[in-house]
C-alpha cells in the first residue's frame, strides 16, 4: 500500500490516540489526479456534520486543468464514507475530551483511494519541544 499522500505535521502537533479508516467521495478527474500524486491533506481536517463526516480544506488540483470543469474547486468539502456507529463514537469522545480528527495518509487499499484519519488531541508547546529533543537524541 504506497501513499498517494502524508500529513507529517499532524504527529508533531498531535497526540495520536487512536486511527480510522474512510474512503472519500471522489470525482472520477480527482481520483486520477490522486493516483498521480497530486493531493495535499497538510492543513485539512474531518467534521461531523449529522451523521456523516466532512473532509475540510483538503486540496486535489485538476488532473488536466484543460478537460475539468469551469466550476469545480480544488478545495472543495468532501464527504467521508465512514459507518455510522463511528461517527457517533467519534462526536461522543470529542464532546467529552475536545479531540479532533486529523487526516494522516491517503492511500491505495484493493484499487480504491482511501484516508487514514487520526483521533487527535493538540499537543502543547512544551510536549512539542520534548518531541523536538527525543528526535535530536537518537541522531
Amino acid at each position: 500500500m504506497g501513499a498517494y499522500a502524508e500529513n507529517r505535521k499532524a504527529r508533531f502537533n498531535h497526540e495520536i490516540l487512536s486511527t480510522l479508516e474512510a474512503g472519500i467521495e471522489l470525482k472520477g478527474f480527482e481520483v486520477k489526479a490522486i493516483k498521480s500524486g497530486k493531493c495535499s491533506i497538510a492543513g485539512s481536517y474531518a467534521v461531523p456534520k449529522g451523521e456523516t463526516l466532512w473532509l475540510i480544506n483538503a486540496d486535489i488540483p485538476p488532473y488536466q486543468p484543460n478537460n475539468t470543469p469551469t466550476d469545480y474547486d480544488p478545495k472543495r468539502s468532501r464527504r467521508l464514507l465512514v459507518k455510522r456507529e463511528e461517527v457517533r463514537e467519534f462526536i461522543g469522545k470529542q464532546k467529552s475530551a475536545h479531540l479532533t480528527l486529523v487526516p494522516l495518509r491517503v492511500y491505495n487499499k484493493a484499487g480504491l483511494v482511501k484516508i487514514e484519519l487520526g483521533i487527535a488531541r493538540p499537543k502543547k508547546k512544551h510536549d512539542k519541544r520534548e518531541t523536538i529533543r527525543k528526535r535530536e537524541v537518537t541522531k
